[in-house]
């Protein structure tokens, strides 16, 4: 898998509270979700590249998207090497894989153990952390 390692992206809550839109602001800065099968990119079918909607970092691509029957957009791996980082997440009574834009730490959604080969993941992402630019 090719490298993406970028600049790391720092910005006051002030500064995305005027650049993203009130829902991208709840999920990628505060750590939202939206509900499944409602959303954006969930039965998206187009080819193409799935970016970060706060920084427009590339994160996903359209060749490694699958029907997980979650209702959120899922991908069986990154787009590049350093697109995303992940980190533990405690919430909710729960442990669970936190998945953020490595570039700008927007949070994007969470990865399980339950994907398809040839990784075995499950980067279950949030359709208003992405913008999706079709090829």
């Amino acid at each position: 898998m090719r490298s993406c390692a970028r600049e790391k992206l720092e910005r006051s809550e002030e500064d995305w509270k005027r650049t993203l839109t009130p829902e991208q602001f709840r999920i990628l800065r505060q750590d939202g979700t939206e509900p499944p099968f409602r959303n954006k990119y969930w039965d998206n079918h187009a080819k193409g590249v799935y970016l970060c909607a706060g920084c427009k970092s590339e994160l996903f691509s359209s060749d490694t998207k699958f029907e997980s029957g979650t209702g959120w957009p899922s991908f069986y791996e990154p787009a590049c090497d350093g697109a995303v980082e992940v980190t533990e997440d405690k919430r909710f009574g729960m442990v669970r894989d936190s998945v953020v834009c490595a570039r700008c730490g927007g949070h994007l959604g969470h990865v399980f153990n339950d994907g398809p080969p040839p990784t075995g993941l499950r980067y279950c992402m949030n359709s208003g952390a992405l913008e999706f630019r079709e090829e």
